[in-house]
């Protein structure tokens, strides 16, 4: 495995990887403007040159938000994902983040008990957060 920084180049690769995990995407264009933005930062989880999955986190002052995580369906529940969560915590907290909070869909068990295995807590829920009308919740991770 191997993580690294995205690229606009890895543009393509993951939006095709958002159409593949996602019932409400983000589109080529939202990818673009996040990776643009002041405090953004994507890592890429890679094997032998393919994409396995990605994430997105912005930092602002002493809190970050992780906005985008994604695992190829094959490769879930083997430690991937948790890879992609520890080094975005890890890049976090080298660009200041004192406490890290993401939302997950209601629905998304695994994700849920993901984030729970890399020390979230729940803190409240979002009513119809997403398009769809699923409530979400949102989570926080303190980091010593």
């Amino acid at each position: 495995m191997n993580t690294r920084f995205w690229t606009m180049k890895d543009l393509d690769a993951i939006e095709a990887l958002e159409r593949e995990c996602f019932s409400d995407p983000w589109s080529r264009t939202m990818l673009a403007e996040s990776f643009l933005s002041n405090g953004f930062f994507g890592l890429l989880l890679e094997e032998e040159g393919n994409l396995i999955g990605y994430g997105g986190a912005r930092v602002v002052l002493d809190e970050a938000e992780i906005e985008l995580i994604a695992v190829r369906e094959m490769f879930r529940c083997c430690g991937r994902g948790r890879a992609i969560v520890e080094d975005l915590l890890t890049v976090a907290k080298e660009r200041g983040a004192a406490r890290v909070f993401l939302e997950v869909r209601v629905s998304n068990v695994s994700a849920q008990l993901l984030y729970l295995k890399c020390g979230f807590r729940g803190l409240y829920a979002r009513t119809r957060y997403y398009p769809d009308g699923e409530d979400a919740i949102v989570m926080v991770k303190e980091l010593a």
